[in-house]
């Protein structure tokens, strides 16, 4: 048997306060010889509104209702006893506390700008009641009416207090959302440019080598071009079927690669006229931070990805990963002299390396890209993480 929640408990030990109170203000309403009939129809409309289960209320009752029907009828009450030469009838602790509870929820959940109006209706219907027993004694009445003003003040404030803390939480899930789509958006972008890329690098080659005598060597090439566009294809569909979750659990499927994935990219960057080796240096752990292994994989991603649209004329591409002082080193080498005709459509928009220097250094780390060391031909990117970060 499970045990009853806090939160149950108190639910429980307010409805029992608020059913006591009620009670009270029946029997205040028979002593003094008054019918308990208008009290019984502003209380039942306020238990109603106050304690109908959210799962089972009918479209009809909405926040709007449920705060102005209950308030309507005790001010036509008073403005009834008001009207007429009727003695001062009495109100008890049950109907102020169904009028503040409906406060509460009108200030705290009702669409703007119907709060305002349900709540200043809310709050009238409760200054109202000692109008309707000490209508001959103003000053008593005038004291009441502050008591009511305190109570709904404070009842108001607090409503309007956890309504900002509610708004502040679905701002900040908004803005999370909005981020997290356009850093799976930028995702998209580096699989299919570095898929398509390797589709348009193998097409050159395609149409070179037609004009040999040897046909049979466009065989690995158009094998290359057929599994880097199927490839696209899967990240295209894995991304977008991504971006159309609106749950939060979109962020957990976000296809972002790690240093397992970085032997996959230099398997199928090698093409019949490129070599790519990947060196691991053992020290090397598979346990460090998901952070840092996407981001690794994205350097390498990056730097293939500039191979091919620059330096197409590479005959042997390095990746390295070492661990040197604890550090993740990622290394991408080519001996490439560059000058490779690109269609001006195919060229990038040139923020590759600033997109990458932004997310290494956002971990801590460091990222280098320039000419090849030594002085011999090609280019180098280099980063470096803190492999504890």
């Amino acid at each position: 048997m499970r045990s009853p929640s806090p939160r149950g408990c108190a639910r429980g030990f307010g409805v029992g306060l608020l059913v006591a109170a009620s009670v009270y203000d029946l029997l205040i309403a028979a002593d003094f010889g008054h019918g308990i009939w208008f009290p019984v129809i502003v209380l039942f409309a306020g238990f109603a509104a106050v304690l109908w289960p959210a799962g089972r209320r009918p479209p009809w009752l909405t926040e709007q209702v449920r705060t102005v029907v209950p308030a309507a009828i005790s001010v036509l009450w008073t403005t009834g006893v008001l009207l007429t030469d009727r003695p001062g009838v009495p109100f008890g602790p049950g109907e102020a506390a169904v009028l503040l509870a409906l406060l509460f929820v009108a200030v705290r959940h009702c669409p703007w700008p119907w709060a305002l109006w349900c709540a200043v209706l809310d709050a009238a219907a409760l200054l109202l009641l000692p109008v309707r027993y000490f209508r001959a004694l103003p000053d008593e009445a005038l004291a009441w009416i502050v008591v009511g003003l305190v109570l709904a003040g404070g009842t108001a404030g607090l409503a309007a207090y956890l309504r900002s803390l509610d708004y502040r939480r679905t701002v900040a899930v908004g803005d999370t959302r909005r981020a997290e789509r356009v850093a799976i958006a930028a995702d998209l972008h580096d699989f299919v440019a570095h898929h398509v890329t390797g589709i348009l690098v193998q097409t050159q080659m395609a149409r070179m080598m037609a004009e040999r005598p040897q046909p049979r060597e466009l065989d690995p090439v158009l094998a290359g071009i057929e599994r880097a566009a199927t490839e696209a294809l899967a990240s295209m569909r894995r991304t977008v079927g991504v971006l159309r979750d609106t749950g939060l659990e979109a962020a957990d499927r976000r296809p972002v690669g790690d240093l397992a994935g970085i032997a996959d990219l230099v398997e199928g960057f090698a093409s019949p006229v490129q070599r790519c080796v990947l060196h691991r240096d053992p020290a090397v752990s598979g346990a460090l931070p998901h952070e840092v292994q996407a981001a690794a994989f994205r350097v390498v991603q990056e730097a293939l990805t500039n191979v091919r649209r620059h330096a197409a004329d590479a005959t042997e591409v390095t990746v390295r990963l070492t661990c040197p002082a604890g550090r993740l080193e990622v290394t991408v080498t080519d001996d490439g002299h560059g000058g490779t005709q690109f269609p001006e459509a195919a060229h990038g928009g040139g923020f590759g390396i600033v997109g990458l220097t932004e997310r290494v250094t956002a971990l801590g780390g460091e990222l280098h890209a320039g000419p090849r060391a030594g002085g011999g031909a090609g280019w180098q990117v280099r980063a470096v993480f803190p492999a504890g970060k």
